[in-house]
């Protein structure tokens, strides 16, 4: 386990002088997946987040947001479970209700600040009911001053809508070559990238369909990541796990999806990936947590750490403790703490159903 003085450095590391080398890059890969922890994804549009305070009815306001982010980030105790943060553009700019930059206020717990880059997925010409990511225009300089400010890692989205003839080989291509560019740009400026190819589990699609599309999804990003020359040793991938479509009749069982989910890795991702950071995708905290621990239970060979990059399955309890009033706060953060180490214990293989008796932070 990287102790909190090394992840402070890692933070500090290339403010000065050169930049950071590729090394750096793969110690901070390394970093991030190391001793069970996972990552927070922090990193809602304020359009999204608005979205999910308005159907609690919490006023969307700037300091509003940074509120509901700041009580994450201060909640004691939580830098034993979380690595790192996803921000999004205004959160990696705002100061705390104290005046600290948000950056700096992960980084002086040993969280590292991480920045979502993408600018989107917007419909794929001539390809009905799919998308592309945009938000390569610029990346090179966007990449430089997100660093200037503090951010050691970045992550870059993209969506695949599945059907019985969804996703085409056009969309795969062209989202698998957008990954890459940005994954390639990331580390020429000292940046982990975390490449998040999401296969969507909106629908009725079968867990094998899910498996079968996955598989082509990994095996057209790996072979663009080779292309574009980008050090598999200094990424991440941020991929869904193999689950029915929410509309399918049958769903998959806990263990169903271990055993798919591990064996289409297996096949598909490179060992020299230091880490894969599961995205929840839509699952429940609770579903989440169980995925991530059966998936580390299973006796199969896994040569990377697998953890998890979760944003709603992170968030939701919190925010519907916290209800935009200050004198929840602390429900909000006690909420947040209980699910963080259910769900590293579960990036470790030892969650268990009895956990969920509501720990709290100190």
């Amino acid at each position: 386990m990287f102790p909190r003085p090394v992840l402070r450095e890692i933070v500090m590391n290339g403010n000065e002088g050169g930049g950071m080398t590729i090394t750096d890059v793969v110690t901070t890969a390394q970093a991030l997946v190391a001793g069970g922890k996972g990552i927070l994804a922090a990193d809602e549009t304020p359009p999204t987040l608005t979205r999910r305070f308005d159907a609690l009815r919490i006023e969307s306001t700037p300091d509003s947001r940074r509120t509901y982010r700041e009580m994450f980030f201060t909640t004691p105790g939580v830098a034993e479970f979380i690595s790192g943060v996803i921000l999004q553009d205004e959160t990696i700019r705002q100061r705390s209700s104290k005046g600290t930059a948000l950056a700096d206020l992960l980084a002086v717990q040993g969280i590292l600040p991480g920045i979502k880059v993408d600018n989107g997925a917007k419909s794929l010409a001539n390809s009905p009911g799919e998308s592309i990511t945009e938000g390569l225009d610029g990346l090179r300089e966007r990449l430089k001053e997100y660093h200037e400010i503090g951010a050691r890692f970045a992550k870059w989205r993209a969506v695949i809508a599945v059907s019985e003839t969804l996703p085409s080989p056009a969309c795969v291509d062209v989202n698998a070559h957008a990954l890459a560019r940005y994954a390639m740009l990331c580390q020429e400026q000292g940046v982990v990238p975390i490449v998040e190819p999401e296969v969507l589990m909106d629908g009725a699609h079968s867990m094998e369909r899910c498996e079968e599309v996955t598989a082509n999804v990994l095996h057209a990003v790996f072979n663009a990541l080779f292309d574009q020359k980008v050090s598999l040793e200094g990424m991440l991938l941020k991929p869904n796990m193999v689950i029915s479509g929410i509309k399918c009749e049958r769903q998959a069982s806990v263990k169903e999806v271990a055993l798919a989910t591990v064996r289409c890795l297996s096949r598909h991702v490179p060992a020299a990936v230091p880490g894969i950071v599961f995205l929840s995708g839509g699952q429940n905290h609770l579903v989440a947590t169980e995925h991530l621990s059966a998936i580390n239970q299973l006796d199969a060979p896994k040569p990377w750490k697998l953890s998890f990059s979760y944003g709603r399955a992170l968030q939701d309890e919190a925010l519907k403790a916290w209800q935009g009033k200050n004198e929840n706060l602390k429900a909000g953060q006690q909420a947040f703490y209980h699910r963080a180490k259910c769900d590293r214990a579960a990036a470790l293989g030892k969650y268990t159903g009895a956990m969920e008796g509501g720990a709290v932070a100190a």
